[in-house]
């Protein structure tokens, strides 16, 4: 069987296990289907960790592509979604399945490849111009092809740019599903040019001969963002409990101290950057 399979297969048993498992639990647990990045970074297990200590409720959560999963949610066996993915975001709210958009945090998309940089992108400032010339050169290029937000991201910079990618230089990668993780590292691995987002590039900077060539583009900011899923439509979801964690999770003395500070250790600046309305509007009033 392949990852993937297994993978949606122990979505479906863990929807069908933990909602019988932690009945009569509720007011103590949140279940959270979170998109891949943020999970492989590990700031979502260190914000589970913080909030458990600070509350005694348990935060457990499956990951998957944005577009994955939202289409899990659908299933109303998840209190809490964390995304990327804009237009995704405002379908799955405006069918009724969340309640609303909940800014969390930010980080951004780069553009890498080989030092060689066949396609003459280096330090270019617009992240359409350089997929133009990529696609120009007809250089190799990675998607992960799953409408995940990483894709949806790079599918949006392609159309700004009046391209719609395709031939044989335009690679789809077959387990795209399993994240940004494998994905850098098949593009790495074939010294070719992928959309990524920062935390993952330098997460496996070390291990891995792909440089960054395009960055801080506005085009490129990566928002992530909270949907709790709308009791309304699903009664049995655990809807008080999972307000309780996103507020803590937008609090500027808490969930948002921990994102402002994650990764500065280990990588000299941060991976994600605090972006919730409590946060900003703490800001303003210091100023």
């Amino acid at each position: 069987m392949k990852k993937t399979s297994f993978r949606i297969s122990f979505f479906f048993i863990i929807f069908l296990v933990l909602p019988v498992f932690f009945c009569g639990a509720a007011d103590d647990f949140v279940f959270m289907a979170s998109t891949i990045g943020p999970i492989d970074s590990g700031i979502i297990g260190t914000l589970e960790d913080h909030f458990e200590k600070d509350t005694g409720i348990r935060v457990r959560h499956v990951g998957a592509g944005t577009g994955a999963t939202l289409d899990i949610a659908k299933k109303g066996n998840i209190d809490l979604v964390l995304v990327h993915a804009r237009s995704l975001e405002e379908k799955f709210v405006a069918e009724g399945y969340g309640t609303e958009r909940i800014d969390l945090m930010y980080n951004d998309f780069v553009i890498v490849g080989p030092q060689s940089d066949p396609a003459g992108i280096k330090g270019m400032k617009n992240a359409g111009e350089a997929l133009r010339k990529i696609s120009q050169k007809k250089a190799p290029f990675l998607t992960r092809g799953d409408k995940s937000g990483t894709h949806v991201a790079e599918l949006v910079i392609w159309e700004k740019a009046g391209i719609k990618p395709a031939d044989s230089w335009y690679i789809v990668y077959e387990k795209g599903t399993e994240g940004n993780m494998p994905t850098l590292r098949e593009a790495d691995k074939r010294g070719i040019y992928t959309l990524m987002d920062r935390a993952t590039y330098l997460s496996l900077q070390k291990e891995i001969k792909l440089v960054i060539l395009v960055e801080k583009d506005e085009a490129l900011i990566n928002y992530i963002t909270l949907i709790p899923i709308n009791p309304k439509k699903f009664p049995q979801v655990n809807a008080k409990t999972a307000m309780t964690y996103v507020k803590w999770l937008t609090d500027p003395g808490k969930g948002q101290l921990i994102i402002r500070d994650f990764g500065k250790d280990t990588y000299g600046s941060p991976l994600f950057f605090p972006n919730s309305k409590e946060w900003h509007t703490r800001n303003a009033v210091q100023k």
